[in-house]
C-alpha cells in the first residue's frame, strides 16, 4: 500500500491540529484534569462539527474511514485531548455501525454527529480481558423490556456521557452466543456511577453498577444474543484507534526530546552532541516510524476489509504498546530531572500512553492473537 496521505487527508490533519492547538492548549488540558466531567462540552461540540466523523452522510457524518480516524486520533494524542471523542465515535459509534441496526443508528447517530449526544461502551468487568467469556452482566426479559444486573469497570467517560452501550449476556454460558448490546441512558434508575481515579487524569473512567436496571425492548441494539460480531469489530477498531493516540503521544514526546537536546547544555556542550543521547533519539525515532507504519497499515486493512485486518490490528497494538512505553520513558531520561516534574508537560504523554497500553488488548494478548492468526493462515494455505 501507499503510505503517503492524500491531499484531503493532509488537510484534515492540518485542520484538526490547528483547532486543537488553538482551542485546547495544555492549560485547558490541565484544567480538565480537575473537572468532574472531564471535558468542555462546548469545545467537544465544535470539534465534532469539524466534519470528520466516519458515519454515513444520512446520519450527519462525513463517511470517512479508519485511516482518517487514525489521523484525527494521532493529533488528539499529541495534545493530549481530554474528551469523549474516542468513547463516543470509535467505541460506541463503531459498535452501532457494526451492529447493522439501522433503527438504532437513526435514533442516536444524528445527535452524535452534531455534538449533542455523547456515548460510551461498557465492556470490562472483573479483569482486563477482551473475549466473550468475560461477560457476566446479565440481561433478562422483564415485562415489556429487559433487566440488567451486574458491574462494569473502566468505562471511558462513564461519569459524564449521555448514553452507555452495555455489553451483556442473555442466558447462561461463556461463549460468544448470548452476547447482547443494549443502550442505557445515564440517570436510569438502578444505575450507580462511581468515578475512578486513574493515572491519566485526562482520560476519565467510571465503574457502573447495575441493580435491577430496566430498559425498554427498543433499547436493544441488534439481535438478542447475537451482538458479539459487532462488539468484536468495535474492539478491533478501538485497538487501532488507541494505537493511533499512543503514536501521537510518542511522536510528541520525541519532538520534545529533540528540542530539549538542542538547548540543554552540560559540561559546556549541548546534550544532543553526546553519543548516548544521539543513540537514544535515533532509537526513539525508529520506534515511532515502525509504529506509524503498523498503525496506518492496520487502518487501511480495516477500511479495505482485507483478509489480514485482524492480524494487522493486533500487530499495530502490540507494536505501539512497546513503542509508546519505550519512547515516552526514554523521553523522560533525555530530559533528566525536569522530565519527572508535575509542571513540565512530558508526564501527560507518558500517562496517556500507559493508560491506553492495556486497553483493547495488552502486548501479550495481541501477540497471542498474532500467533493464532498466522497459524490459522498456514493451515488454510496448506489445505
Amino acid at each position: 500500500m501507499d503510505f503517503e496521505f492524500t491531499e484531503d487527508q493532509v488537510m484534515l490533519r492540518g485542520l484538526v491540529r490547528e483547532f486543537l492547538s488553538e482551542q485546547c492548549p495544555v492549560s485547558h488540558v490541565r484544567a480538565m484534569m480537575d473537572d468532574s466531567r472531564g471535558y468542555d462540552r462546548d469545545l467537544y461540540r465544535r470539534l465534532i462539527q469539524l466534519g470528520m466523523l466516519p458515519f454515513p452522510e444520512a446520519y450527519g457524518g462525513a463517511g470517512l474511514g479508519m485511516i482518517e480516524q487514525a489521523i484525527v486520533l494521532e493529533e488528539m494524542g499529541r495534545i493530549p485531548y481530554p474528551g469523549p471523542y474516542f468513547a463516543t465515535v470509535i467505541l460506541a459509534g463503531g459498535a452501532l455501525m457494526a451492529s447493522g441496526d439501522r433503527r438504532t443508528q437513526a435514533r442516536y447517530l444524528p445527535d452524535v454527529s452534531n455534538g449533542d449526544l455523547t456515548m460510551s461502551l461498557a465492556f470490562l468487568e472483573g479483569g482486563i480481558a477482551w473475549g466473550p467469556e468475560t461477560i457476566r452482566l446479565s440481561l433478562r426479559r422483564d415485562r415489556d423490556g429487559y433487566r440488567l444486573d451486574g458491574i462494569k469497570r473502566f468505562v471511558p467517560f462513564g461519569q459524564s456521557v449521555d448514553v452507555i452501550l452495555v455489553v451483556a449476556r442473555a442466558g447462561e454460558g461463556r461463549s460468544a452466543e448470548g452476547i447482547s448490546l443494549v443502550a442505557v441512558p445515564a440517570g436510569t434508575p438502578g444505575l450507580a456511577i462511581e468515578p475512578e481515579l486513574m493515572m491519566d487524569l485526562t482520560s476519565k473512567t467510571a465503574t457502573l453498577r447495575f441493580e435491577g436496571v430496566s430498559v425498554p425492548a427498543e433499547n436493544l441494539v441488534g439481535p438478542e444474543g447475537g451482538a458479539w460480531p459487532a462488539v468484536e469489530l468495535a474492539l478491533r477498531q478501538a485497538a487501532v484507534g488507541a494505537s493511533a493516540e499512543m503514536l501521537g503521544a510518542a511522536r510528541k514526546a520525541l519532538e520534545m526530546s529533540v528540542d530539549y537536546a538542542k538547548v540543554r547544555k552540560q559540561f559546556g556542550q549541548y546534550i544532543g552532541q553526546f553519543q548516548a543521547i544521539k543513540h537514544k533519539l535515533a532509537e526513539m525515532l525508529e520506534l515511532v516510524e515502525n509504529a506509524h507504519a503498523a498503525v496506518y497499515y492496520a487502518a487501511w486493512a480495516l477500511d479495505a476489509r482485507a483478509p489480514d485486518a485482524a492480524l494487522a490490528a493486533s500487530v499495530a497494538k502490540s507494536t505501539v504498546n512497546v513503542a509508546g512505553r519505550r519512547v515516552c520513558g526514554e523521553a523522560i531520561q533525555v530530559h533528566g530531572g525536569i522530565g519527572f516534574t508535575w509542571e513540565y508537560d512530558l508526564h501527560l504523554y507518558f500517562k496517556r500512553a500507559k493508560h491506553l497500553e492495556p486497553l483493547y488488548g495488552d502486548t501479550e494478548y495481541h501477540r497471542e492473537r498474532v500467533l493464532q492468526e498466522v497459524l490459522a493462515g498456514r493451515v488454510a494455505g496448506s489445505a
